[in-house]
């Protein structure tokens, strides 16, 4: 964060209102579908953190744990920092048809089928918010002069949610997401931590009432009950966060899941209402709402690299890639026992240098009695 703000015009409750309004529609101009500002008041999640850590529930996510508490102050991140200008955006395509949910379920009955989370279908979410908040940040710098500011998508020890909630961007949902009564869940969200001392929104309250679709629709059971969440368990973490060998007993479970799982979202009935895009950055690429297993499993890393340039799954590199679809690969053998493709596939692949690669290969291919 920068010198303290330079606001000498904006010393008034006035003044200071009319810049919250003026950031809110700035934030629309760039493509942001609600703006909103909370403090930074999160000493009641503090409990809750610390116990989610001491369970182990984090697993090898350490930057969850590394830096303390300063997670849930982020006056204590940010020096100065007084309030957290919380942004959303919608990430649906354009072009999602009404009926996108009940398509994801069938393209997960479907053995052929790679399933890539609709999210990371496009480009990386990260560039594109932090690129569209620090915009939104010059743009206040515009209005007052110097001001201290940090802008932050996913990208540091910050309580995105909790904030996000404070805001009144939604609730979070029995899944752990946010929710909104005008979006449902498929939207990313970004902060801008400042030290101007704007007015703050109000929370809009829970308002998932006796619904909890989303806990059974789990396929690995990592919704332990209402907002309580083993990332260990998560296809998300199995599939993206976690660097060696996935644990046998989800490998079944996972299906054809190759990169993080909808399946809470896709229950959820507030995701009637998911919004479409603004932006076309989230556009599906490379076909991957459409591809099949053996395709993605036969690209070599020259080829993965290049067709995943920009988008959030090149951060997983091509040997998790192989890893994580030679389990899909695998599954494949409950509704395609023995498919000459897939075992094709799998046996070009059994002497791969990674060792990582090879023990995946080696149990799809028991799977299908090869």
């Amino acid at each position: 964060m920068s010198a303290p703000a330079s606001t000498s015009a904006f010393t008034s409750l006035a003044d200071l209102a009319a810049l919250a309004r003026s950031i809110k529609d700035w934030g629309r101009e760039l493509g942001f579908a609600d703006v909103r500002i909370a403090d930074v008041d999160l000493t009641r999640h503090e409990e809750g953190l610390q116990a989610w850590l001491d369970a182990g529930h984090h697993g090898e996510m350490d930057y969850m744990a590394s830096h303390g508490m300063k997670r849930a102050r982020p006056a204590e991140l940010v020096p100065g920092t007084v309030r957290v200008i919380t942004a959303r955006m919608d990430y649906l395509p354009l072009a999602t048809p009404d009926d996108w949910r009940a398509r994801e379920r069938l393209r997960q009955d479907d053995p052929q089928a790679a399933v890539v989370s609709v999210y990371a279908r496009g480009r990386d979410y990260h560039k594109v918010l932090r690129n569209r908040l620090q915009q939104l940040a010059e743009r206040v710098r515009g209005a007052v002069g110097d001001y201290g500011y940090r802008v932050f998508t996913d990208s540091a020890p910050v309580m995105e949610l909790p904030l996000a909630e404070k805001a009144g961007l939604g609730w979070r949902g029995k899944h752990t997401l946010l929710l909104s009564r005008e979006a449902g869940s498929t939207f990313f969200i970004g902060e801008i931590l400042v030290d101007l001392p704007l007015p703050v929104d109000e929370a809009t309250g829970a308002h998932c009432g006796q619904c909890s679709a989303c806990i059974p629709a789990c396929p690995t059971g990592a919704i332990l009950g209402p907002g309580r969440l083993d990332a260990r368990r998560c296809i998300s973490y199995l599939t993206i966060e976690l660097k060696g060998s996935i644990p046998e007993e989800f490998r079944p479970l996972m299906g054809n899941r190759i990169y993080g799982c909808d399946d809470c979202q896709l229950a959820c009935p507030w995701n009637k209402f998911a919004q479409r895009g603004r932006l076309t950055d989230f556009d599906e690429r490379n076909g991957l709402g459409t591809s099949s297993l053996v395709a993605l499993f036969g690209w070599e890393e020259e080829e993965f690299n290049r067709r995943m340039e920009g988008s959030p799954i090149r951060r997983i590199g091509h040997e998790r890639w192989l890893r994580n679809l030679a389990v899909g690969l695998g599954n494949a053998a409950e509704r395609a026992p023995g498919d000459a493709a897939i075992v094709a596939a799998l046996r070009a692949r059994a002497d791969h240098p990674s060792a990582l690669v090879r023990e995946h290969v080696i149990w799809a291919l028991s799977r299908h009695g090869a």
